[in-house]
C-alpha cells in the first residue's frame, strides 16, 4: 500500500516558502519541517467506478496556531492519494487510504482539514483519522465529495471535539463562521446536486398543475388555511400553470437534490434500491397474468390473498402491468423489476398478523389490542364526556347501546374510573368525505368506543359510522353494536373494516409522516444552518438526523405527491396532505414529549415520584410501557451530556448559535405556529433538555413505533384495509341480498383491487425492512467523540437500554399481560432497543430503534 505524500517532501529550489527557509534542491524534506502526521483515509464507492487516486488532496487546518496573514488557523501543504488498499461487500467498495504528511515544528494540533476532489465523480468520504504525539484524531466525515470544478470549492471538516461558540480555539473561530455562511446560501438559485445549502420552502411541490387542473394540489404552508413544517428549498423553477409551485419532472426520479452531507450513502442506497426492487419484484410482477384476466379485478377469497405470499412468480411483466408500473416507479426501478422478475425466487414471510392463527385479526380483543400495541397506538384516548361531542355534531350513540356491555358498571361508573376509551376519527374526517366518496370509494368517517376491562384488555362496544347529511350542519350515521354470530357478526366484522380504514390513513398520513417526517425536517436544516459541527448539540443529534431529508425528498416524489403510492392506496385519494394540513392545526411540540401526550390522552396520571413525572391509567399498555422507560433513558443521556457543557441557565441563554436555531425553528422551519404561546423560551437547561429529549423521541423511538412493524399488521390487508369499495349494506337492499349469500365474499370485495392492495403490500415490505447498515438508539461509532466525560456518559445510556431490553422480554413472556401478545401471538417488539446486539441486523421485522428516520 503506497502512503500519501506531500508536495513538501518534493526537492525545491524554493525550499517551503517560509521566510528565512534555504532549502537545497537536493534536500528531500524542508528545514523547516520536523513533524510527520500520520494517519488514514477511508473511502466509499459503488463497485465499478474508479477510485479518486491522486486527483484528491488532503490539507490539515491547525486548531492551536493561528496564521496571522489569513486570520484562520495554520494550514499544511497538500497530501494526494496514491494508491489505496480496497474491499467489496454488497455492491459497495471501501477502501483506506494510509498517510504521511509532514508539517512545520509550530503547527499545533489539527482541528481542521480540507480535502480537493479533482476526479471525475465523487466520492463518499467516511472518515480521516491522524495521529500526533500522545493523541489520536478523529474526522467523522460521512459525506458526498464532488469534483472542484463542480463546487468551485474544497470541502471542509471538522475533528471530532466539541466547543460551545464562545470555547472556539481562536485558530478555528473564522472557519467556524465562515463554514455556517456557506451552508446558508443567499436564499436563490435552483440547487444543484453537489450544493450544500441548506434553506427553507413550503410543500409546493407536490402537484403537477402543467398536467391539467386534476393534478394540482394545494401548496401547503405559508397559509392559516393549510399550514405545514417547512421542507428543504431545491430551487426548481416556477410551474407554468402556478407561478407559485414547482415545476415537476414528467416521470418519477430518485435523484432529487438533497444537500451532499444528507444524501445516502453507497451502502444505504445500494440497500434501498435492492429492498425496493425485491419488493415491487415479489409483489407486483407475481400479479402480471392475474391482473389480465377479465376476472382479475378483485381477490376472490382470503385464500386467495395468502397466495400473494406463496412465493409464486409469472414470468414476465407484461404490457398492462408495466404501463401500470411505469406510472408508479422510477425509470431505473421499472428496468430493475423487468429484468429481475423472471428470475426471482425470494420467498417473503407471511405478515406476522397471520402467522401463527389466520383468523385472529377477526377477533374483538385483537382489533382493540392494535389501538394499544399495533402500528398507530398514539391515537387512542380516554372519553371525557358522553355521548362524544365534535365540532361537526353530537354522536347519536346512546347510553343503552353500551350500559349492559359494561361488566356490571352504570355507564357513570365506568366514566368516572375512566375506563371508557374512544378511537376518534370523526371530526377531523368529516369536512372532507363527500369529496373523497366523489371519487369513487366508499369512506365513514368514525367512532368507536371501548370498555376497559378489570384485566385490562380493551372491549369494543360500539362503532358509530357517520356521513354528511343532506344539510352542511347534519349527518347520517349509524350504529353498529358486537356480535359473535350470524348477520350482526358479519356487519360488526365490515364496520370494523371501515374503522381501521379510517385508522390507516390517518397511520400512514398523520402519526408517520407528519408527526416524524415532516416536523423534524425544519430541526434539521435549521441545526445545519446555525450549529456549528463543533456544536456539542450537532453533535448530539448528528446520528438522530441521518438520512431524513433524502427519504422525505424521495417521498415527495414518489409517495405524497399527487398520483404518488399514498394517493394511489389509501382511501384520502388527492386530498391526503390536505388532511394532514388539517391536523397539524393540532400539532404542538410540547405535546410531543411522551409524558405529556399520554396526559393529554388521559392515559396517565401525573406521579412525581415516579422517575418520568407520569403514572400510566394501566399497566399493560405495551407502547405506553416501552416507551416511558426508553423515554427516561433518552432524558437521562441528554441531561448528563448537556451539563458536561452547560454549567448554568446563562450559558445556555448566552449560546449565540443555540439561540439562532431555536429561533429560526419556531419562526421559519415551524413558522406557521410561531404566534402559538406554547413554545419554550430556550433560557434554562432544564428547556433545552426537555427539547433535545423529545426530539431524539420523535425521530427514533416514536418513529420506530409506528413504522417497523406495518409489514407484520398492515400487510395483510383485511386486518388494516386501506380503503373500502363498498359501504355497509342496509337491510331490504339487492346489496344487501348480495351479502347474505355470501358475506365472506362480500368482504373481500370491499377490498381494494387487485394492483393497489399490492402496490401497498410492496410499500409495507419497504417501510419495515431494515439495512444492514442500520444504527440503534445507544450505538455510535467509536470515535464519535474524543471526551471521555461524555463517552462514559453514553455507555451509561446504552447500559440502561440493555436493562430496558430485558424488562421487555419479561413483560413479553408475562401471561398476565394480555395486551404484550393476544390472540394473533404478536410480542410487542417495536420499541425494543436491539442495543445488546451490535451486529448488522438489517431484515424484515428486524428488532431495534432506529436512532434516526431513515425509512
Amino acid at each position: 500500500m503506497e502512503e500519501l505524500q506531500t508536495q513538501g517532501s518534493q526537492s525545491s529550489p524554493q525550499g517551503c516558502g517560509r521566510v528565512g527557509c534555504r532549502t537545497r534542491p537536493v534536500s528531500r524534506v524542508c528545514r523547516c519541517i520536523k513533524h510527520c502526521v500520520k494517519g488514514e483515509v477511508v473511502i466509499t464507492q459503488n463497485q465499478g467506478q474508479s477510485g479518486p487516486g491522486k486527483s484528491a488532496s488532503v490539507q490539515l487546518y491547525s486548531s492551536t496556531k493561528v496564521d496571522p496573514s489569513t486570520g484562520e488557523g495554520k494550514l499544511s501543504r497538500r497530501a494526494y492519494l496514491r494508491h489505496g488498499k480496497s474491499k467489496k461487500k454488497d455492491g459497495v467498495k471501501t477502501t483506506v487510504y494510509k498517510m504521511k504528511l509532514w508539517v512545520e515544528a509550530d503547527f499545533g494540533t489539527p482541528g481542521a482539514l480540507l480535502i480537493a476532489n479533482r476526479h471525475k465523480h465523487k466520492f463518499f468520504l467516511e472518515s480521516v483519522n491522524v495521529e500526533i504525539p500522545n493523541q489520536h484524531i478523529h474526522f467523522d466525515c460521512s459525506s458526498w465529495v464532488y469534483p472542484v470544478d463542480k463546487t468551485k470549492s474544497e470541502r471542509l471538516f471538522f475533528s471530532n471535539t466539541s466547543y460551545l461558540p464562545g470555547q472556539t480555539p481562536p485558530a478555528l473561530v473564522e472557519l467556524r463562521k465562515s463554514e455556517l455562511v456557506s451552508l446558508r446560501g443567499d436564499g436563490t438559485g435552483e440547487r444543484k446536486e453537489w450544493d450544500r445549502i441548506y434553506d427553507y420552502d413550503f410543500y409546493n411541490d407536490l402537484g403537477h398543475p402543467d398536467k391539467g387542473w386534476q393534478h394540482a394540489r394545494p401548496i401547503l404552508g405559508g397559509s392559516r388555511w393549510h399550514p405545514y413544517p417547512c421542507r428543504g428549498r431545491t430551487g426548481r423553477p416556477s410551474s407554468n400553470a402556478d407561478p407559485l409551485a414547482e415545476s415537476r419532472s414528467e416521470s418519477m426520479k430518485l435523484d432529487i437534490y438533497v444537500p451532499s452531507d444528507e444524501q445516502f450513502s453507497p451502502a444505504k442506497l445500494s440497500a434501498f434500491l435492492s429492498n425496493s426492487i425485491e419488493a415491487t419484484v415479489h409483489f407486483l410482477a407475481s400479479e402480471a397474468k392475474a391482473l389480465l384476466r377479465d376476472d382479475s379485478s378483485d381477490f376472490r377469497s382470503f385464500d386467495d390473498l395468502r397466495e400473494l405470499f406463496s412465493g409464486k412468480r409469472s414470468q414476465a411483466v407484461e404490457e398492462k402491468v408495466a404501463e401500470k408500473l411505469k406510472k408508479l416507479v422510477p425509470y431505473d426501478l421499472f428496468k430493475e423489476v423487468t429484468n429481475r422478475s423472471k428470475e426471482d425466487t425470494t420467498k417473503f414471510p407471511l405478515p406476522q398478523i397471520i402467522a401463527e392463527n389466520d383468523i385472529a385479526w377477526m377477533d374483538d380483543m385483537e382489533f382493540a389490542r392494535q389501538m394499544l400495541a399495533g402500528i398507530n397506538p398514539t391515537r387512542i384516548q380516554c372519553l371525557q364526556e358522553f355521548p362524544p361531542k365534535g365540532k361537526h355534531s353530537v354522536s347519536t350513540i346512546k347510553a343503552s347501546d353500551i350500559e349492559d356491555n359494561l361488566d356490571g358498571l352504570s355507564l357513570i361508573q365506568a366514566m368516572e374510573q375512566w375506563r371508557i376509551f374512544i378511537l376518534d376519527h370523526h371530526d377531523y374526517l368529516m369536512p372532507f368525505v363527500s369529496r373523497i366518496n366523489a371519487n369513487g370509494v366508499c369512506a365513514y368517517a368514525s367512532r368507536t368506543l371501548l370498555f376497559l376491562r378489570s384485566n385490562a384488555t380493551l372491549k369494543p362496544l360500539v362503532i358509530e359510522l357517520s356521513l354528511p347529511g343532506f344539510s352542511r350542519r347534519t349527518t347520517s350515521s349509524r350504529v353498529f353494536l358486537p356480535a359473535s354470530q350470524g348477520t350482526g357478526a358479519a356487519l360488526w366484522q365490515f364496520a370494523k373494516a371501515h374503522v381501521t380504514a379510517n385508522d390507516s390513513a390517518h397511520h400512514q398520513l398523520v402519526s408517520h409522516w407528519l408527526h416524524t417526517h415532516a416536523v423534524v425536517e425544519p430541526f434539521i436544516i435549521a441545526s445545519r444552518r446555525q450549529l456549528s459541527v463543533m456544536h456539542p448539540i450537532h453533535r448530539l443529534l448528528h446520528p438522530h438526523f441521518k438520512d431524513t431529508m433524502h427519504i422525505n425528498a424521495l417521498a415527495r416524489n414518489l409517495l405524497i405527491n399527487a398520483g404518488g403510492i399514498l394517493e394511489q392506496t389509501l382511501f384520502t385519494g388527492e386530498i391526503s396532505m390536505e388532511l394532514s394540513s388539517e391536523l397539524y392545526k393540532e400539532w404542538r411540540f410540547n405535546e410531543q414529549a411522551l409524558p405529556a401526550d399520554l396526559l393529554k390522552r388521559r392515559l396517565a396520571l401525573q406521579n412525581p415520584a415516579h422517575p418520568s413525572g407520569v403514572e400510566l391509567l394501566f399497566p399493560d399498555y405495551p407502547y405506553g410501557a416501552d416507551g416511558l422507560e426508553i423515554w427516561q433513558a433518552i432524558k437521562t443521556w441528554v441531561t448528563d451530556f448537556c451539563t458536561v457543557f452547560y454549567k448554568d441557565d446563562d450559558s445556555v441563554r448566552y449560546d449565540v448559535e443555540i439561540q439562532a436555531w431555536w429561533s429560526e425553528i419556531r419562526n421559519i422551519g415551524h413558522g406557521d405556529k410561531a404566534h402559538e404561546q406554547w413554545w419554550f423560551n430556550m433560557t434554562t437547561i432544564s428547556e433545552l433538555v426537555e427539547t433535545l429529549t423529545t426530539l431524539i423521541w420523535i425521530a427514533s423511538a416514536l418513529h420506530a413505533s409506528v413504522n417497523s412493524g406495518q409489514h407484520a399488521y398492515a400487510g395483510y390487508p383485511p386486518n388494516r384495509p386501506i380503503q373500502c369499495q363498498r359501504f355497509i349494506p342496509r337491510e331490504g337492499t339487492p346489496l344487501f341480498a348480495e351479502f347474505l349469500r355470501d358475506p365472506d365474499k362480500f368482504y373481500v370485495d370491499m377490498l381494494p383491487g387487485r394492483f393497489q392492495m399490492t402496490l401497498g403490500i410492496a410499500l409495507t415490505e419497504v417501510l419495515s425492512r431494515h439495512t444492514s447498515d442500520e444504527v440503534y438508539l445507544g450505538c455510535r461509532p467509536l470515535n464519535w467523540t474524543d471526551n471521555k466525560e461524555v463517552k462514559q456518559k453514553f455507555k451509561k445510556f446504552s447500559d440502561a437500554l440493555q436493562e430496558i431490553e430485558k424488562k421487555i422480554v419479561q413483560r413479553n413472556r408475562n401471561p398476565e399481560l394480555k395486551n404484550r401478545c393476544g390472540p394473533a401471538k404478536m410480542s410487542y417488539k417495536f420499541l425494543y432497543p436491539g442495543t445488546s446486539n451490535t451486529r448488522a441486523r438489517g431484515g424484515l421485522g428486524a428488532e431495534g430503534i432506529p436512532n434516526s428516520i431513515s425509512l
